[in-house]
């Protein structure tokens, strides 16, 4: 018999895929240390919880027979310790189940910048005739930082649009021949990529390494013409100097999903910026994807309940 403890809120809409549990799994469900009793955990499934909950639970089941944690969600910057970190314990992520839903945001934030909808919104607002070009999406270049799985899944999309697509990652010859890239760069060349780009996407996870890594060299390095995208971790964009660039018209603008900090404060300079588009951290769930995020888990818990690899296992000194 196999003790699973899920970290999760009462009313977290994944529990009810819970009943899918193998035979064989015990299951118990909470947020606090005092929430579990009974045998210590094989696993621990985490429903987007952050560090002040995970840390005292696995200290808890600390040490005994936890091998495994599952990140629900792809990020796992929220939930890493540095006794997780130097533990035995594999740590695994929902990595292949958001990359779809952001490739597609990534294309709407596109095509909202490079046909002007925003323009033609006012203008309805108004009542105005105001007939203009629009832009070609075919043959621009985008620039992908942090060339994973959602990097990926946002390279497809956009190829089909015929852009060309640079990518830029940790390890350039793991993309080395992959079809919807024309060009991998490594990291040391981002200020190249920033300037090459006509839309930057930002889809890296947040390390110690990448905090902060999109600043005020690199935002200056862009066509005045360029767009910023963010689909990765708020932290990762210095905000402060973007707001400098969109003041100053040295961008055109940025599309955002994620920020520095969530939710995003009612007095940020991004509410009030028609040469931004916000979207509150939600361009990843799509309808069902907490079913599908459950059901990853569930496949993972099978290979566990086997013996066999996991999949999706994040390199906790790497953050990712």
């Amino acid at each position: 018999m196999l003790t699973l403890w899920v970290l999760a809120r009462s009313d977290d809409k994944g529990l009810r895929y819970l009943d899918r549990v193998p035979a064989g799994v015990r299951v118990s469900i909470g947020l606090r240390v005092e929430d579990f009793a009974g045998p210590p955990p094989d696993a621990l499934l985490n429903c987007w919880v952050g560090r002040e909950t995970v840390e005292p639970v696995f200290h808890r089941a600390m040490p005994g027979p936890l091998r495994w944690i599952h990140s629900r969600s792809a990020g796992v910057d929220r939930m890493l310790f540095p006794a997780l970190i130097e533990s035995p314990v594999v740590v695994t992520n929902g990595r292949g189940v958001f990359g779809p839903g952001l490739g597609e945001y990534v294309a709407a934030a596109v095509l909202f910048f490079a046909k002007d909808l925003g323009r033609m919104r006012r203008s309805q607002a108004a009542r105005r005739w105001d007939p203009f070009l629009v832009e070609w999406v075919r043959g621009r270049t985008l620039g992908i930082v942090g060339y994973g799985d959602i990097g990926r899944a946002i390279a497809e999309r956009m190829r089909a649009f015929g852009m060309r697509i640079l990518a830029l990652r940790r390890r350039p010859e793991r993309t080395a021949g992959d079809p919807p890239v024309d060009e991998v760069l490594d990291p040391g060349r981002l200020v190249e990529l920033m300037g090459r780009s006509d839309y930057v996407v930002a889809s890296t996870p947040l390390t110690a390494e990448t905090r902060g890594l999109i600043g005020e060299r690199e935002i200056a390095a862009m066509k005045p013409t360029g767009v910023l995208i963010n689909v990765g971790r708020g932290a990762v964009v210095d905000e402060a100097a973007l707001v400098r660039a969109l003041v100053e018209g040295r961008i055109r603008g940025a599309a955002l999903d994620v920020f520095e900090t969530e939710p995003l404060p009612a007095e940020h300079p991004f509410w009030g910026m028609e040469n931004v588009l916000l979207s509150p951290h939600c361009a990843d769930q799509t309808q069902g994807w907490i079913e599908e995020a459950m059901q990853a888990f569930l496949d993972n818990l099978a290979r566990f309940q086997r013996g066999e690899p996991l999949a999706g296992v994040v390199d906790k000194r790497r953050g990712y």
